[in-house]
């Protein structure tokens, strides 16, 4: 068997890549920033220096990239996935990128006979070192049954959701649940410390309730520990929100929160927390109200 391919082995992707190696299949990985590829190799990998030198030795091809640009490149480009690539291979793309986007490259790809979905995540880096990752694909079934025995070795909830691009819909929607939840809990412990009560005990009632939440669990605890070392970082956050409204405007929906969110992204970018876990949009809202959310 082929070995499988891996393009970009970054924040989300490198844990990934070695869930697969895990698994018992062949890598061979590419990334510019050698280093996540050199850890892979110690791990059994082996290292291509182009995407097309890995599309040439595999026949599947994860990619994991930051940007509707970036993966354009590295599909498309020069040296890119497009020029190694055989007939009757698939690319799966688990980068977030717009759905337009994701239609557009796979279109392309039909031309040479290669076959893609998109696939974006849901989890984290902690999903994704755990392979407990929420994964929404789009494309054909059948390639999607074909895939679907690698992508069990990422994730626990695996959806095929539909037609090319509804992956990404699919996590665009996620986006906009995360965001919101992130904003209620950050202003549900604000409004508890400033009207007098502990919020860390405010948080543990809550838990037990019908606001019990991921984001309240995890992030709550984040916003109380004062930890935003990056689990998902707001740049991501923000550039993902930024596809949403671009949608809604194309489809004339009214997004009210999702607008707010990212002018909340906005404020977080000018006090340069760009690279910090989205739970430090705690600390915008604090400014505002003139309180820290510590508890006690």
């Amino acid at each position: 068997m082929k070995p499988i391919g891996f393009i970009g082995v970054g924040f989300m992707g490198k844990p990934m890549a070695r869930n697969l190696l895990r698994g018992g299949y062949t890598l061979i990985a590419h990334d510019v920033n050698r280093g996540g590829v050199q850890e892979l190799v110690a791990d059994g990998a082996r290292e291509a220096f182009s995407p097309k030198e890995v599309a040439k030795a595999a026949e599947i091809i994860f990619t994991s990239l930051p940007s509707d640009q970036a993966v354009e490149e590295v599909v498309l480009g020069q040296n890119g996935i497009i020029e190694g690539v055989a007939s009757e291979s698939i690319v799966v793309e688990t980068s977030t990128i717009s759905p337009t986007t994701a239609r557009n490259v796979a279109k392309k790809l039909a031309l040479k006979g290669v076959e893609m979905l998109d696939a974006p995540l849901s989890g984290g880096v902690v999903g994704a070192e755990k392979a407990t990752l929420s994964i929404m694909v789009g494309g054909k079934a059948e390639i999607f049954e074909r895939v679907l025995p690698l992508l069990q070795k990422l994730g626990k909830n695996i959806t095929h959701i539909g037609g090319q691009g509804t992956g990404q819909i699919a996590k665009a929607a996620n986006q906009i649940i995360v965001a919101l939840s992130i904003d209620a809990v950050a202003e549900a412990l604000i409004f508890a410390k400033k009207a007098g009560a502990d919020p860390a005990k405010v948080r543990k009632a809550l838990l037990g309730g019908f606001a019990q939440s991921r984001v309240l669990e995890e992030h709550g605890q984040r916003m109380l520990d004062r930890n935003f070392e990056p689990g998902g970082k707001m740049r991501f956050h923000q550039k993902d929100i930024g596809i949403v409204l671009a949608i809604a405007r194309e489809l004339g929906i009214y997004l009210p929160g999702t607008s707010m969110m990212m002018d909340l992204w906005n404020a977080m970018t000018a006090q340069g927390m760009l690279d910090w876990d989205h739970s430090a949009l705690v600390k915008v809202l604090e400014q505002m109200s003139n309180v820290e959310v510590r508890p006690g």
